[in-house]
């Protein structure tokens, strides 16, 4: 069996030594380096061979690659990075690193055709100067495979570790038994969709109820079809930490300890830091020095215990004194499993997508809660930027910074001149502004590149903030709008430029399609063509609506028309609101979620509830509540507990949050959920007519029945539970609003008093 390996891939793995050291970086951008590798190329003469492809074998080994030019007229085969700064403050195990690219690639290419002699040439090309710099080296055919053999005989035995890993996780995968007695109602047809997905190669888009066991209803299969399908690694995607726990403990189920299945969790860099306080190099940080000299004995370690969520692998990380970050970073190429956030597969930089690119790895995605990419996806494509963080930075900033920066202070100011409302959205953009943000994102790069003291934070947020605003530049276009709203400032109006993505199609399609299988699944997908339309979903993207495993019976939906939660009928509604909570409280007491459309809205009903009946046990959200608060507010729901827990729609406690039994036994929602009527929802509504024709139940029905589906769904969560849900507005009446609820509810109608209730 033959282990294929791309040479960047070989080379990371046989010639990094030493600290991990980020100091020569800044450096370019993807972007910049594309534009760079454009501008050495495009010097060259005619007959100049531009990402020259390559592929070699020693032994069991396959290794391939594209070269990024040969120049035939001068023998010369060419490695090219670019950079930013003095070239001398380079760190000389990158330098080594880059050496080692292109003697592989100056080894396959005497190889391929046949050359017996060989100019191999490093060439960096600074972004700032647009000048060359270049580095060369005559080579034999024979040294070049010397150097060649020597690079695959250091990576073979790893090679050969991994190809037996891979026979043993294949062959106990094939026998893998389903880790319960049996399957849940709808979990075999959940299991089996996403097993002829995963088995097809095909899109998935899975709607599924809670409490059906959705996560290991579709781990097991997908694992069950790695081996017939030769699948390299699955991509577990949560919204939230409680659904990588979710995964992981799944994954502990169906995985028994010693079955030879790798499980990585990928933690964010703030919360894996050690050091938060210090920088990225082995003179600053004790965990960077000497990284890559001590990182083969932290990885052999951490692919010994097969599962590597955050507390073992920081244990880990730290017995080998390394970084736990980067360490997890470095084993995301060697896991079977990888548990992590969408951004890791699905943003402009993400780890998991480049790594597939890279190694032309078939991948099976699963994305939990799939509900939420699309708004997920909006964030990762979108960039404010506020003139306060230029004015914080622009006093302390270096000479040539300074010039550039009171460029752009002078055109931020022209935005506001130019504008007379509070909010304006433009279809195309100011190409001043941003000529002056890329002069001054450049300034700082290149005073960042030479600077040898560690770089001030404001002024290198403010230029990773410039460089994301930059790069949505490049790929703007009816995806998404720059707007600007301003605010008022100590010298007049202030604005705030955002390039805001409104439909994340553009973006996200494509790395579905990178995917070899793509499982999208949630307790709400409906309806079937808006996330298939906002997500950019292959045109063959099957659909699975799994029936409830329950009943009518168990939940009792009551629809309250006489009262209107609209904006010009909010201070009517108050008392009525009010009256109805406490008189079904009266009625049946125990744990109960109200949720409203806004902070203030939900004040203003439990402060009046709390006056009419301050006998009842009544607590809140908060605004921004940490993660402990959160979890003060959800042990109040104690078992055989009495409370009324008012929240917001939408927030934290609307999905997500597991209430069996009666820690939870039923939920008022006085709100359809709609976004509200703004400039910005409004040119959503727009973009989205336009694209798909139906802007008003893109932009605000269906994103707003949504989060009513998913606080109802708090209140059951498993065969035995009992509940109610009380919609409380006359428009959940309407047939549109209708058809979008869980067909298994049976709604009873109350309408004004006096009026006869009905069932739809």
């Amino acid at each position: 069996m033959q282990y294929t390996v791309p040479v960047r891939a070989l080379c990371e793995f046989t010639a990094k030594a030493g600290d991990l050291d980020l100091r020569f970086t800044p450096a370019p951008t993807a972007l910049e380096g594309i534009a760079g590798h454009a501008a050495v190329t495009a010097r060259r003469g005619g007959g100049y061979e531009r990402e020259v492809t390559l592929e070699g074998e020693f032994a069991r080994l396959r290794v391939r690659g594209r070269a990024d030019g040969y120049d035939p007229g001068r023998n010369r085969l060419e490695e090219i990075k670019t950079h930013r700064g003095d070239l001398a403050r380079q760190p000389a195990n990158h330098r080594h690193l880059h050496w080692a690219q292109a003697r592989v690639y100056g080894s396959l290419l005497c190889e391929a055709r046949g050359i017996d002699s060989l100019v191999v040439a490093l060439v960096y090309f600074d972004i700032a100067s647009q000048k060359e710099t270049v580095i060369e080296a005559v080579h034999t055919r024979a040294e070049l495979r010397e150097f060649f053999e020597a690079q695959c005989s250091r990576f073979i035995a790893w090679a050969d570790q991994e190809l037996a890993h891979r026979g043993l996780r294949d062959a106990a995968l094939t026998a893998l038994a389903f880790p319960h007695p049996s399957f849940r109602e709808g979990q075999r047809d959940l299991a089996e969709a996403a097993w002829r997905a995963a088995a097809r190669g095909r899109c998935l888009l899975a709607q599924a109820p809670t409490g059906i066991g959705k996560t290991v209803g579709t781990l097991f299969p997908v694992l069950k079809a790695l081996p017939g399908r030769g699948v390299d690694k699955v991509f577990f995607l949560a919204a939230k930490t409680p659904g990588r726990q979710l995964a992981l403990d799944a994954l502990d189920r169906i995985a028994a300890p010693g079955t030879p299945l790798r499980v990585l969790e990928l933690t964010a860099r703030d919360k894996a830091c050690e050091h938060p306080d210090k920088a990225c190099h082995g003179d600053s940080c004790p965990l960077a020095k000497g990284f890559y000299d001590r990182l083969p004995a932290a990885r052999a370690a951490a692919l010994a215990q097969s599962k590597m969520d955050r507390t073992t692998l920081r244990e880990t990380a730290l017995a080998h004194q390394v970084c736990p970050y980067y360490l997890s970073q470095e084993l995301a190429r060697w896991t079977d499993v990888v548990v992590g956030d969408y951004h890791y597969f699905f943003d402009g930089a993400a780890l998991l997508h480049a790594l597939t690119q890279e190694h032309a790895w078939k991948a099976a995605l699963l994305v939990d809660e799939a509900h939420n990419l699309p708004d997920r996806g909006r964030e990762m494509y979108s960039a404010r930027m506020d003139p306060a963080a230029l004015n914080a930075v622009r006093r302390k900033a270096p000479t040539a910074v300074r010039r550039a920066m009171a460029r752009l202070a002078r055109e931020w100011d022209a935005l506001a001149t130019a504008q007379s409302d509070e909010y304006a959205a433009y279809e195309t953009l100011p190409q001043d502004w941003f000529d002056a943000l890329q002069r001054t994102a450049s300034a700082i790069g290149d005073h960042l590149a030479e600077a040898p003291h560690e770089p001030a934070p404001q002024l290198q947020q403010f230029w990773f903030d410039a460089l994301a605003m930059l790069r949505l530049a490049e790929t703007f276009g009816e995806h998404s709008v720059f707007d600007v709203t301003l605010r008022p400032g100590p010298r007049g109006a202030q604005a705030l430029p955002c390039i805001r993505n409104l439909i994340p199609a553009p973006f996200l399609g494509p790395r579905v399609r990178d995917a070899n299988s793509a499982i999208l699944f949630s307790a709400t997908l409906n309806p079937f063509d808006f996330y298939r339309d906002t997500l950019g979903l292959p045109e063959d993207t099957a659909w699975a609506d799994v029936a409830s495993p329950f009943s009518a019976e168990q939940l009792s939906v009551r629809l309250v028309r006489s009262i209107s939660t609209r904006w010009q009928d909010r201070d009517r509604s108050l008392e009525p609101i009010a009256g109805l909570i406490a008189q079904h409280y009266a009625g049946q007491p125990g744990n109960y979620l109200a949720f409203f459309s806004s902070f203030d809205y939900m004040r203003r009903v439990s402060t009046l509830l709390r006056e009419q009946h301050p006998e009842l046990p009544v607590f809140e959200q908060a605004p921004g509540m940490p993660e402990a608060q959160r979890r003060e507010f959800l042990d109040r729901f104690a078992p055989g507990g009495r409370g009324i827990g008012f929240a917001v729609l939408g927030g934290s406690f609307g999905e997500g949050i597991d209430l069996p039994g009666d820690r939870l036994v039923g939920a008022f929602i006085a709100t359809l959920g709609l976004p509200q009527v703004n400039p910005v929802n409004e040119e959503m509504r727009r973009r989205m007519g336009r694209a798909f024709g139906a802007g008003y139940d893109y932009a605000y029905l269906y994103p707003g029945i949504r989060k009513v589906v998913q606080a109802a769904g708090r209140v059951i969560r498993t065969r035995e539970d009992r509940g109610t849900v009380v919609l409380i507005d006359d428009r959940f009446a309407k047939p549109e609003v209708r058809a979008l609820l869980p067909g298994w509810w049976k709604v009873e109608v109350e309408g004004l008093p006096g009026s006869v209730s009905r069932a739809f």
